[in-house]
């Protein structure tokens, strides 16, 4: 049975990653320990860039962030395979291990931007979190509206007429409305500070019975609303909760290590940008420790909004972040196959193995516990910036031209 070590590889980066602007940060042990900004280099050297700027926000605010990434001078702090070899749950607190690529940015989300997840969150919300009457209700909701939303813009006049015809039907949902509707559903998934990265655990409400991963890219969007780069991600979801009630999206998303990303932003450069995410192909498997394998695929070709357009969606004339944001895309995958009873579909199981890979953003992987045994986040944003004061960067940086 493949392990999480196995996974812990060369294999986790972008297939032309000695080409690609590749930041993300590390935990650096020793007397100055904490967390730095970090690059990789084509020699596949591991460079520190904390005194160069502090943290990945400030990195990403920089016009030259590709040069930076790519040049600027710093520490070698260990190799690309000893960094990734060294960030599973068997940590060496002597040796450098991934982090999770962002820091001060906000941590946001786009929901329902695909028709399969649309369905499915329609699915959701009809059986009331109950797992024994979604297949029925599956079968209900596709005899009413099959995939011919698939093509549909939305805010159009044509999602307006869908929309009459579904309400008169009584099919009309909550989800149809940001999925179809004008305005994009924008949620904040996690805390500031408090994403796990590449190999850590990632965590279920304990109380949940019915979950999956949902893997997306994560767009990288700088404080002046400038989309820089992108990642990937795992938004955790637990169908049940949120199935019983919209109004408990905050505990359906986020729990202690609910939100997985990494293991590298990709800057856009001359080799890769925007488009590149348009046309990715984005693989998930879950293999877990019974033996049950489920493979999927998420083409972001079928995304209903175009990933800039989310991006307006959640920043602009009526809300800012000044520090930048981590903005997760959606997915269209929502598992169904069973697991278990027939009619049942997937749900997570203690120590399920998830990878998330696109070729030219690399892999995630993570294992599944729950919320209450993933260590606690501890390290936020004011043991940051102390930190950062006691390592000196902070007075560095204030008198950086």
């Amino acid at each position: 049975m493949m392990t999480l070590n196995d996974l812990l590889t060369l294999a986790a980066l972008p297939e032309d990653w000695r080409a690609a602007t590749l930041v993300g940060r590390a935990w650096l042990p020793g007397a100055c320990a904490g967390p730095s900004p970090i690059a990789l280099r084509p020699n596949g050297d591991v460079i520190d860039l904390a005194a160069v700027e502090p943290t990945m926000s400030q990195l990403l605010a920089r016009a030259d962030r590709v040069a930076l990434a790519r040049s600027a001078p710093g520490k070698s702090v260990c190799s690309i395979e000893a960094l990734l070899a060294n960030s599973g749950d068997e940590r060496n607190a002597g040796t450098p291990s991934l982090l999770a690529p962002s820091d001060l940015q906000a941590i946001k989300a786009s929901g329902v931007t695909f028709v399969q997840s649309l369905l499915e969150r329609v699915i959701e919300e009809q059986a009331r979190g109950d797992t024994a009457k979604a297949e029925a209700i599956r079968a209900q909701v596709m005899r009413i509206m099959g995939d011919d939303l698939a093509s549909v813009k939305p805010g159009s006049r044509e999602a307006d007429e869908i929309k009459r015809v579904l309400v008169a039907q009584g099919a009309w949902s909550q989800y149809l409305e940001v999925g179809i509707g004008p305005d994009a559903e924008i949620f904040t998934k996690s805390q500031v500070m408090s994403a796990v990265g590449f190999g850590a655990d990632v965590g279920l409400h304990p109380k949940s019975s019915w979950n999956n991963p949902e893997p997306e890219i994560v767009l990288a969007v700088a404080g002046t609303g400038e989309t820089v780069g992108a990642t990937l991600g795992n938004d955790v979801n637990l169908r049940d909760f949120e199935g019983r009630s919209a109004l408990l999206l905050g505990k359906s998303k986020d729990n202690n290590a609910s939100c997985a990303i990494g293991p590298f932003i990709r800057l856009f450069d001359d080799k890769f940008g925007i488009d590149d995410v348009r046309q990715a192909e984005l693989a998930l498997e879950i293999a877990g420790t019974d033996g049950f394998v489920l493979d999927g695929l998420s083409s972001m070709n079928k995304i209903s909004r175009d990933p800039l357009d989310i991006v307006t969606h959640a920043w602009g004339p009526y809300h800012q972040y000044p520090d930048g944001f981590m903005l997760f895309l959606g997915t269209m995958f929502a598992p169904v196959k069973d697991r278990g009873a027939p009619g049942m579909g997937f749900t997570h199981k203690l120590g399920d193995l998830v990878s998330i890979s696109t070729p030219k953003l690399g892999r995630l992987v993570n294992r599944v516990t729950t919320s209450d045994l993933a260590p606690p986040w501890t390290f936020g944003i004011s043991a940051l910036m102390q930190n950062l004061a006691a390592r000196g960067l902070l007075v560095r940086a204030s008198t950086r031209s």
